[in-house]
Formats: structure tokens, C-alpha cells, sequence
């Protein structure tokens, strides 16, 4: 082993020693945006009528729902908990001190404005004003309480993390009739989007910031149950739909080239890029690896039934819609949102590699 891999070697213990002891946190706080894959809350404040407010959301490890889209913690709460904070509450909420973090992402966010959707005839009841431009205003605004005339070097001792928008902007117009050369099209402007949310964050002061890819949609078991397709061709030697992966694969490759044009522009920022589709596909492949059960991978743990137990009448947190009776041993949790043991493998690959690129822990 040469003296600088030794180094590094021991300068990673060092970290890692560090972060579990929980005395003094490495980051000053965490700030995050994003999608139901890290609402913390913020959708359940806005709307009571969510079924994440309702068990069996909740159940392994908090006991109850939170707002959460899982069964217990998403990878913000486990990356909280690695650099020594407290998990992350959501910007919503009264009464909460944002000095250590805040959560400003909402279940069903999109990467395009509202209006996008409306001008090309995609609105519906899904698409909500929570947009990323409308979360960096929220946080903008809560700038004040949180640092005041020091934030530039506060945040330049805090950790940004952009999670996986563009996920929803494709599926709501997939949802609403449009075809996949349309989507495809979109990809740049999401894509664009994203990297403009980021350079917004950086000239702020923000130093340390993730940025993460979308998921391989077509594994999806709601994707999966969705665009059902009676054309076997259509599906690759994992059943997933190949077409909604293609999507996953074009918008990652772009956000990947936005995130190194980033630190071309800001060499003094570390940059992550942070993966949810390759862990994901490794689930799907190898389950038992990561002690998840064969023949279920691309099954619902919550739901009411069907081929990938995704009923689109009874979902998850609905009445009599059950649970299976170990979350921990299924990948998806209700057909959409991952079970708290598939986040905190992703999380443990965010933090130390090899899903994040730096892994978090090198920023």
C-alpha cells in the first residue's frame, strides 16, 4: 500500500470515527429539495388527506407516519445521522429551529414550473406548485432566520443535497397521454433546469452539494402496472420496461455532464453526483445479495393486489390495503417509494461509495 493510499485510508477512519461518535457534526446543517423520495413532512402539512399520514407509512422504525413515503427512513435521514445531526425537519412545519437544516422537499414535486404543465396540456390534480424554482424561493425566504448577514460562510460549512427531480415531471406526462418522443424531449430542459437550481445554490456560498439522478422508472411496479405492455419485446431480462429505463439512462447521462460543466465553473465547490438507478438495477438483479427475496423485486410490500400488487383503487394506506409482513426483505414499499432497508443501503453507498461520485463523506 503506497504512503498516500495510507493516508487516505486513515483519514478515512478518522471521518468515519468522527461521524459515529455524533459529538461535533461535520456539516453545520443540511439543507435539501426535493421529491417524495425525501419529504420528511412537508406533504402531509399541506395536505391531511395524504395517505402517507396513515399507517402502516411509518411503522418500522418511527412507529408512525410521518408524512415519509416509506415504511420508516429515507436516505436525508440516514445521511443526518452520519454527519452527527438530527434528522432534518421539513421547511413547513411551525415552530422548528432551521439553523441545523431544513427540508424543503414535497411529495409529487416537479423540476419544470406549473406553468410548464399547464401550457402543454399536462395539468392535473397530481401537478402542485412545489415546483424546484418554488422550493428555492421558500428557502431563500427563510434565509434570514437561519443565518442573517453570515451566510455565506454558514453555508459554506453546510451540506446542499438536490434530490431526484425529474422523476415526476415524466411520469405526469407519460400519465397524460404524451409520447415517449416527447418526454425525451424534455430530458435538456429538465436536465438545464436542475443544473441552473444548482449554479443558484452555489453563488450563495453553498460549497458542498449533492446532486442526484432519477431512478430506473421502468422497475417500477406503478410504472410496471401502468403502461402494461402485451408486447414481450418490450421488457428487458429483468421484466422491466425498457423504454421507461432508456428515459432514466438519457436524463442521468445529462445531469452527469451538467455536474462536471459545475465544477468546471466552481472549482472551490465540491460536487456529488448521487445515484438511485444503479443501486436500484442491482436490487432488481441480485436481490438475495442485498437480502431482499427473489421472485419479489418488483413487487409492492403495501398494496392491494395484482402482478406487481399495485391496485390503482387501493393503495397503500388505504383501508385494508395490507402490508407485507417483513418490509425489510422487499425493495419497493408501495409500489412507488422504496422500504426503509432498500434507502439505508442506498444511503451507507451515497456516504461511502460506491453510488455517489465523490462519495458524501470525501466532500
Amino acid at each position: 500500500m503506497s504512503a498516500i493510499h495510507l493516508q487516505y485510508l486513515l483519514l478515512l477512519v478518522s471521518f468515519l470515527h468522527h461521524a459515529s461518535s455524533n459529538s461535533v457534526p461535520i456539516f453545520n446543517a443540511i439543507y435539501s429539495f426535493g421529491a417524495s423520495y425525501e419529504d420528511t413532512g412537508n406533504v402531509a402539512i399541506l395536505s391531511q388527506a395524504s395517505n402517507q399520514l396513515k399507517l402502516p407509512y411509518g411503522e418500522t422504525f418511527f412507529r408512525r407516519p410521518t408524512g415519509r413515503a416509506s415504511d420508516g427512513r429515507l436516505v436525508i435521514d440516514r445521511i443526518a445521522t452520519y454527519v452527527g445531526l438530527p434528522f432534518i425537519p421539513p421547511s413547513l412545519a411551525h415552530g422548528q429551529d432551521f439553523r441545523k437544516g431544513a427540508n424543503f422537499a414535497v411529495s409529487g414535486a416537479t423540476a419544470l414550473n406549473l406553468a410548464f404543465f399547464q401550457q402543454n396540456n399536462i395539468a392535473n390534480q397530481n401537478v402542485q406548485n412545489t415546483s424546484l424554482s418554488v422550493q428555492l424561493e421558500w428557502f431563500e425566504n427563510q434565509k434570514p432566520s437561519i443565518c442573517n448577514t453570515t451566510c455565506m460562510q454558514f453555508f459554506a460549512k453546510s451540506l446542499f443535497m438536490l434530490g431526484k427531480f425529474g422523476d415526476n415531471d415524466y411520469f405526469y406526462m407519460s400519465l397524460g397521454g404524451k409520447t415517449i418522443n416527447f418526454v425525451n424531449s424534455t430530458i435538456p430542459l429538465v436536465v438545464k433546469t436542475i443544473r441552473s437550481a444548482a449554479k443558484r445554490l452555489l453563488r450563495q456560498g453553498v460549497m458542498h452539494l449533492v446532486v442526484t439522478g432519477i431512478r430506473p422508472n421502468g422497475c417500477v411496479p406503478v410504472y410496471l402496472t401502468l403502461f402494461a405492455s402485451t408486447n414481450r419485446s418490450d421488457y428487458d431480462s429483468l421484466g422491466c420496461l425498457k423504454v421507461y429505463n432508456k428515459i432514466g439512462i438519457y436524463h442521468n447521462a445529462l445531469l452527469c455532464s451538467a455536474v462536471k460543466q459545475l465544477r468546471l465553473e466552481f472549482p472551490h465547490a465540491k460536487i456529488s453526483f448521487s445515484e438511485y438507478y444503479e443501486p436500484i438495477i442491482d436490487f432488481v438483479r441480485n436481490p438475495n445479495k442485498y437480502g431482499f427475496t427473489s421472485g419479489t423485486q418488483l413487487r409492492a410490500c403495501c398494496g392491494g393486489g395484482g402482478p406487481y400488487n399495485v391496485n390503482l383503487t387501493a393503495g397503500c394506506g388505504q383501508t385494508g390495503v395490507p402490508a407485507c409482513p417483513n418490509p425489510s426483505t422487499s425493495i419497493s414499499w408501495d409500489g412507488l417509494h422504496l422500504t426503509d432497508a432498500a434507502y439505508n443501503i442506498i444511503a451507507d453507498g451515497w456516504w461511502k461509495g460506491p453510488y455517489a461520485n465523490p462519495p458524501i463523506l470525501a466532500l
